[in-house]
């Protein structure tokens, strides 16, 4: 299977190296997406094995699997070539599916998939599983670092002031499609939650600052007729960019592997 990247910062550079060195049998790494040549031919430095720059209209025409890892509002630039193209699309940027019919209609139309990793999140498995039933409600409290939020545009809207709070502070509450609008970097994890149970519109989601917190903290808590369940993470970063989680890229490995296992384990 040819693997395609579009965005090669923490999360894309790490699949890369990874596909580099043969981690992932049955895989290769067959081309990625810079910004420009210049920084493709220093991405490619990193590699064993260099791999072809694609524009991202173009990149999905030379790959089976495309693996997106772009800033929010660079997503549709990727996931449409991939969908017209009846490829898979590998999202991190969960929060960009939200509302997003028309995309999900498209790839039904080409025979295109959407698949979301776990990524940050915990317990998408068992939520999956309690949703074949009835399931009554899903909430997700995130805390994050104060200088994690900082230059959240929500931020103006509001009187407080997060560099002198002594103690956790909850800057909003409401259902995941409200908390998107205002906080669009921040939801991938509840986002990928709220699609995998109720909806965004039916699933709840606090977001607080915490000054006691070094790394970000995801609780999620589930009620339903077959289980009713709470989970916590708190992810340490990556080496590369603090402001990702180790495990994203982890997560993203292991659904890889999971598409061409002889023995799959997990709904």
């Amino acid at each position: 299977m040819k693997i395609g990247i579009s965005g090669m910062g923490a999360v894309g550079m790490t699949v890369a190296k990874a596909l580099d060195r043969g981690a992932l049998p049955g895989m290769k790494l067959a081309g990625f997406c810079a910004r420009s040549q210049t920084r493709g031919a220093e991405l490619n430095e990193a590699l064993a094995t260099p791999v072809p720059i694609y524009d991202m209209d173009a990149i999905a025409d030379h790959c089976d699997i495309v693996l997106e890892c772009l800033p929010p509002q660079m997503f549709a630039d990727i996931a449409r070539p991939v969908i017209d193209a009846g490829k898979t699309l590998v999202v991190l940027s969960a929060s960009q599916l939200l509302g997003r019919e028309d995309l999900i209609s498209r790839a039904k139309a080409t025979g295109a998939r959407i698949v979301v990793p776990s990524g940050a999140m915990l317990a998408i498995d068992a939520l999956k599983a309690v949703a074949v039933g009835e399931l009554k409600s899903v909430t997700i409290k995130t805390s994050k670092p104060v200088a994690g939020l900082l230059n959240a545009p929500y931020l103006t809207k509001i009187d407080v002031d997060l560099t002198a709070i002594k103690e956790p502070y909850r800057l909003m509450a409401g259902s995941v499609t409200e908390i998107a609008k205002e906080f669009p970097a921040n939801v991938n994890v509840a986002a990928a939650l709220s699609l995998a149970g109720l909806g965004p519109d039916q699933t709840q989601m606090e977001v607080w600052a915490d000054p006691a917190l070094q790394h970000n903290l995801h609780s999620v808590s589930v009620v339903s007729d077959s289980s009713d369940f709470t989970a916590t993470i708190q992810n340490r970063p990556s080496d590369e960019n603090p402001a990702t989680g180790r495990i994203t890229a982890q997560s993203v490995i292991a659904c890889l592997q999971q598409m061409t296992a002889t023995v799959v384990v997990g709904t």
